[in-house]
């Protein structure tokens, strides 16, 4: 028997996580607002909630203007907090201000295999007919949601 187990010891118990991100293009909203925002907020009572601003997804599919993204990420978070979120209660981040994760994302690149990825729908339905002039991002989209969750 593992340590703990039925010794008249408490086990540890871990609260569910929450895990969530929005791209900063376009403006959040009532769709986003009813659909997930308000959601977010009530689980924060009982969940520990990560909330994410998703920047590097934000530039796989087309290109953002550097100055104009910057303001996006500080909408989205601002809709975020605004709408509810509570920075005391649940964490808030933009996604490429961790470095970690672009790293883990290059980790899982160099295991994924090019048949696994080529059976996701994702890239087929974004690309559509133009897909020799998709970019690689769009393609390893995958890649780097399968790092947002790690």
């Amino acid at each position: 028997m593992w340590p703990g187990a039925g010794d008249g010891i408490n086990v540890m118990t871990f609260r569910q996580r929450v895990f969530s991100g929005v791209q900063p293009t376009g403006n959040l909203h009532l769709g986003n607002y009813l659909g997930a925002i308000v959601k977010f907020v009530a689980l924060q009572d009982q969940f520990d909630c990560i909330y994410c601003v998703v920047d590097l997804h934000a530039i796989t599919a087309e290109w953002q203007e550097p100055d104009e993204l910057r303001q996006s990420i500080r909408r989205a978070a601002a809709a975020y907090i605004a709408s509810g979120i509570d920075p005391k209660k649940s964490i808030l981040f933009n996604q490429s201000q961790v470095h970690q994760h672009a790293e883990l994302a290059w980790i899982f690149n160099c295991v994924a295999r090019l048949g696994w990825l080529n059976r996701m729908t994702q890239f087929k339905e974004k690309a559509g007919k133009d897909r020799e002039n998709a970019s690689v991002g769009l393609y390893d989209y995958p890649v780097l949601m399968a790092a947002d969750i790690l």
